[in-house]
């Protein structure tokens, strides 16, 4: 996965996961999307959004529908 364009994205964790070995998120920006990826497994893949989904994604997230706070 070294030639991946995914790792050329600058990541950055989420200021919601919790610690290492518990829900962990990483969020990169490219161009109008947004990639996400589970920072312990980058290597089984990302989600890609656009503006519209990245949208409704975090209107989701914060409305709890996956899961508590």
């Amino acid at each position: 996965m070294t030639d991946s364009p995914a790792m050329a994205l600058k990541w950055r964790k989420s200021t919601r996961s919790g610690p290492k070995e518990v829900s962990c998120v990483e969020v990169a920006f490219a161009g109008k999307n947004t990639a996400v990826r589970d920072s312990k497994s980058p290597e089984t893949g990302i989600l890609l959004f656009g503006v519209q989904g990245w949208s409704h994604f975090l209107d989701a997230a914060r409305g709890g529908e996956f899961g508590p706070h």
